[in-house]
């Protein structure tokens, strides 16, 4: 059992208080009472329950942060944003992973209630975790909507996002379109797909196929691509427009296992969010850029605006054209 800040007290010959001061208020202990606890305390090797002592001072240093696939690259940039802009406010993050589970995402709001942390960032796949708000703890929506708008949050217009990718797909002159993606309840995925409809809306004879798998993975969209290519060319899409990286590069994966489709000449691919590794791809990966790490750095910053009216930051997304779309 680890010692007690009463036993260092007993061990030093002070009061409970006085190891209180040399801890938290060491310019009100003289040099010789610092010396002796400080020698007890590494003697009996105490280390002190900073949690507890954040929990009776009603603040604590940390934040909690929920995502929907800490797998997946995009995430992992806007983690890194919330963990580089938190530690610049003196703030420790703590990471749940959902993925994409209503279940599990209610009980990582549960546990980070319990630990009365400062607040939480939350991408939903619930809606109704945002009762978490209600319980007295800050909340903002990452790469979430609040429909009501009593909770500030940070996002990239996806509806756009998923325009400019779809148009784009247009403008090089494909009209088989093919949007890979899903699940459709996710609302990033179901804007997106949104976004590509507006697109198609706008070029008469232009025809899109909808896709849904059950996760946005490579082995997802690998499944998809075999699927294009054991189809025959006129029954095939000649354009595929992927809800997310992982799958584009599925699907430019299982594409070519057969030999038999080539992008972009057969299929032009595009993807979405513009992690790393889309222009190390045998055939670069044309894209939609998302500020990933800005959005963490954003999240933190209206996080600590808790006492203010709720705000909605939105980002624009950028096209980025490479050799999968003919670029």
């Amino acid at each position: 059992m680890s010692a007690s800040i009463k036993d260092v007290a007993a061990a030093a010959g002070v009061s409970v208080g006085t190891v209180s001061n040399v801890l938290n208020r060491p310019e009100k202990v003289s040099p010789a009472i610092l010396e002796r606890v400080h020698a007890t305390i590494e003697e009996l090797g105490f280390v002190r329950n900073d949690a507890a002592r954040q929990l009776r001072a009603g603040r604590s240093r940390s934040v909690g942060l929920i995502v929907l696939d800490s797998a997946n690259p995009f995430f992992a940039e806007v983690a890194r944003g919330v963990e580089e802009r938190a530690d610049a406010e003196g703030l420790s993050v703590l990471l749940g992973n959902s993925g994409q589970h209503g279940t599990r995402e209610g009980a990582y709001l549960d546990l980070f209630r319990e630990q009365r942390v400062r607040g939480v960032l939350l991408t939903p796949s619930d809606p109704s975790a945002a009762a978490l708000a209600h319980a007295g703890i800050p909340l903002v929506l990452v790469d979430g909507d609040s429909p009501d708008g009593n909770l500030s949050s940070v996002a990239v217009d996806d509806v756009e996002g998923g325009y400019l990718a779809t148009r784009h797909l247009l403008e090089r002159g494909r009209r088989r379109l093919a949007f890979v993606g899903g699940p459709l309840a996710v609302r990033q995925v179901a804007d997106r797909l949104a976004g590509a409809r507006r697109a198609l809306a706008e070029v008469p004879g232009a025809h899109l196929e909808i896709v849904e798998k059950p996760a946005l993975t490579v082995l997802a969209g690998r499944e998809v691509g075999e699927e294009f290519a054991a189809r025959s060319p006129e029954d095939r899409p000649d354009a595929a427009f992927c809800a997310n990286d992982l799958l584009a590069v599925g699907v430019l994966q299982g594409s070519a296992i057969l030999g038999t489709i080539r992008v972009p000449e057969d299929l032009a691919i595009i993807g979405y969010d513009d992690i790393d590794f889309a222009q190390s791809t045998v055939v670069p990966l044309s894209s939609v850029r998302q500020p990933a790490h800005e959005i963490g750095a954003t999240a933190i910053e209206l996080l600590l605006e808790s006492d203010a009216a709720p705000r909605r930051v939105r980002f624009r997304p950028e096209l980025v054209i490479r050799a999968s779309t003919g670029g």
